[in-house]
């Protein structure tokens, strides 16, 4: 019973680090957690800190794609593979993977990391290309008269 809060503080200390932007710092506190017991949301966090500070994507990706396996209504994962494939510059991914941690909960994090991607809408006219004037302006007028 000791070595589970010792991990939780370790986990805990690395979640006040990511949160100050303490990356590098964060990834030890992860690393030592997921050590002492490994569990899901410990190496889900590691994934991302993983990716960000070392570069290594695919084991990131790989780790978290573990940790949904286990828990796969745990909307935390979700969001933190999104943060990896958004680190990775897979915006659409990371659309595709916040959407389906949506489905199991509604994650204000997962909200604002959407908001923060603003996903256009389709076309106003869709057998034309997105950049054609005419679906442009049409765009830009309906949404200012509120109608889209």
């Amino acid at each position: 019973m000791a070595q589970i809060t010792e991990a939780e503080e370790f986990f805990t200390r690395g979640l006040n680090e990511l949160a100050a932007g303490h990356g590098l710092s964060a990834l030890v506190h992860f690393e030592k957690a997921a050590q002492i017991k490994e569990v899901p949301v410990y190496v889900s966090y590691l994934a991302l800190c993983i990716a960000k500070e070392r570069g290594q994507i695919r084991k990131a990706i790989s780790l978290c794609e573990e940790a949904i396996k286990r828990e796969p209504e745990n909307p935390i994962h979700y969001l933190n593979l999104g943060k990896i494939y958004l680190h990775a510059g897979d915006k659409e991914t990371a659309i595709d993977t916040f959407r389906a941690g949506l489905r199991y909960e509604t994650n204000q994090q997962i909200i604002e990391e959407l908001n923060k991607l603003q996903t256009r809408k389709p076309p106003v006219i869709p057998f034309l290309e997105r950049n054609n004037p005419i679906n442009k302006y049409l765009g830009i007028i309906l949404t200012r008269l509120g109608l889209r």
